[in-house]
């Protein structure tokens, strides 16, 4: 059964403040950082109002936290990483598409940054971890921002959810060398799905279901991420 945030509703805000502990101004950094993207060409108002609302440093060590809001990766322990803002901006447009989202997907949540991020854009999320510890380190990371439409599910990200399925949008936060198909048939018609694929070398697709059985792919531009993996880490 998908693990759940608490289940009080709630907008989406950050906690009761704790920066002045570590030396930050979350807000001020949190502007610039979207005045960045928007220079970087992130023009969807509604991904950059989300971005805004979360506080990137909550979902990394303190000892990493004064680099939250460059637009670096970053580790998060497991040989994981956060991903770059710009990257997490311009998957989630690109899913978007200027529309309104209601159940979307993400493969691999990691420390669970991203999950809350389309939170600000989608009615219902629903994202998949493979390695248990990163699952539990999500659930305690987005525990504090009560996000009740934010569903926490364990389990092998190449998958999806079958059960929740379709869905409006899916991003993939690992590069495999192929998307699965068991995600393609999970799109709903109109929908699209974003990650990266590759080995050595990686590009960010984009697919875009046209009908029961008819699919549009689009290469974006190179990425980098960590790769997709099957199975489950307990």
């Amino acid at each position: 059964m998908p693990i759940t945030v608490p289940q009080r509703t709630a907008p989406i805000t950050t906690p009761p403040r704790q920066d002045d502990n570590l030396g930050l101004n979350s807000e001020r950094m949190r502007n610039a950082l979207v005045a960045r993207l928007r220079v970087q060409g992130i023009a969807d108002e509604r991904v950059l109002s989300a971005v805004q609302a979360i506080a990137r440093h909550r979902f990394v060590d303190e000892a990493l936290a004064s680099r939250a809001y460059e637009d670096a990766a970053l580790p998060i322990g497991h040989g994981q990483t956060i991903s770059q803002p710009w990257i997490v901006a311009r998957m989630i447009a690109a899913a978007r598409n200027g529309k309104e989202l209601g159940k979307v997907l993400e493969v691999g949540t990691g420390c669970g940054y991203q999950a809350a991020v389309l939170a600000g854009v989608a009615k219902e999320v629903y994202t998949i971890e493979r390695i248990r510890a990163l699952h539990e380190l999500a659930r305690t990371r987005l525990r504090p921002f009560r996000l009740p439409h934010v569903r926490l599910v364990f389990g092998d990200g190449m998958l999806g959810v079958p059960s929740a399925a379709p869905f409006d949008a899916i991003v993939v936060a690992a590069a495999g060398l192929s998307i699965p198909d068991a995600l393609l048939g999970q799109l709903a018609i109109g929908a699209r799905l974003i990650a990266p694929e590759g080995g050595a070398r990686q590009r960010l697709v984009m697919i875009e279901r046209t009908g029961a059985q008819s699919w549009v792919r689009t290469e974006l531009e190179p990425v980098r991420f960590v790769p997709l993996q099957p199975g489950v880490l307990l």
